[in-house]
């Protein structure tokens, strides 16, 4: 897919939303034109595995796909540099869900993972925010309150990094991974697929090094291991480390999200 193709310049956001040929539709005029769309419907469904979530790879083939959240709050904008700099000393590819504010926070070494076809950058919302048209919350943090909130939450973070990176972003995983069936209706409207897991690798970066390894190690065929890059104090790094010989040695390859069919 090209990089026309991925824009924002020849996207239909859905049927019945209109093609923008030229120029991004303002985000003003996009909120109204999805609010439009889904005025007076009622989400009924809220958690990680709502209806649209992909959890996995489509596939057979012996892969897995790291997936990488770097989630800007306030004590997540650092960055694992040990866990950056194996994983591309190792040549092993990963799938990095970037929040807006820790590209703020971040902004020269987010470039250079753009630039590195080692990984693919995905959208992790623009302020973390669990992804609810009516402002639900877990684990404390607030959701997005309206249609509106939603599509701010994708769409200014999609633009953001297009801009850095000249990629609009294809997956998008919301702050928490939790979503109501209506936000995930509207990333797709925003041109992106909502990226679940199948494997919990950190549990939030809160497991040991040795935690995170056993987890891994617990891989099958097409796996999606949700893990984070964003806290070098946790054992996440560690235990990545340590699993991907052993993954290796049984026959795993690392692969992006995007090189297979999700479901």
């Amino acid at each position: 897919m090209n990089r026309v193709s991925i824009s924002f310049l020849a996207i239909i956001i859905t049927s019945a939303l209109p093609v923008y040929a030229v120029q991004p539709l303002p985000l003003e005029n996009l909120k109204i034109e999805i609010t439009s769309r889904y005025a007076g419907v009622t989400p009924t469904k809220w958690g990680e595995n709502v209806l649209g979530v992909r959890t996995r790879l489509d596939t057979l083939e012996k892969v897995i796909a790291l997936t990488l959240d770097a989630c800007g709050i306030a004590k997540g904008k650092g960055v694992d540099s040990l866990l950056m700099e194996f994983l591309i000393r190792e040549q092993i590819p990963a799938t990095l869900f970037i929040n807006g504010r820790w590209i703020d926070a971040n902004l020269e070494l987010f470039r250079q993972l753009a630039a590195n076809p080692l990984f693919e950058i995905a959208n992790h919302g623009i302020r973390h925010k669990p992804a609810s048209i009516s402002g639900r919350s877990i684990y404390g943090i607030d959701g997005t309150k309206s249609i509106g909130e939603v599509v701010e939450e994708i769409e200014l973070n999609a633009r953001k990094i297009e801009v850095i990176s000249g990629l609009r972003p294809k997956l998008y995983r919301s702050g928490t991974a939790y979503y109501d069936e209506i936000a995930v209706k509207i990333s797709g409207d925003l041109g992106h697929e909502v990226a679940g897991y199948s494997l919990l690798g950190d549990a939030g970066a809160t497991w040991s090094a040795a935690q995170v390894k056993m987890a891994l190690l617990k891989a099958v065929p097409g796996d999606i291991a949700l893990l984070h890059m964003n806290h070098p104090e946790a054992g996440t790094g560690a235990g990545i480390m340590a699993a991907v010989p052993e993954l290796k040695r049984r026959g795993f390859k690392f692969v992006r999200m995007s090189e297979f069919p999700l479901k």
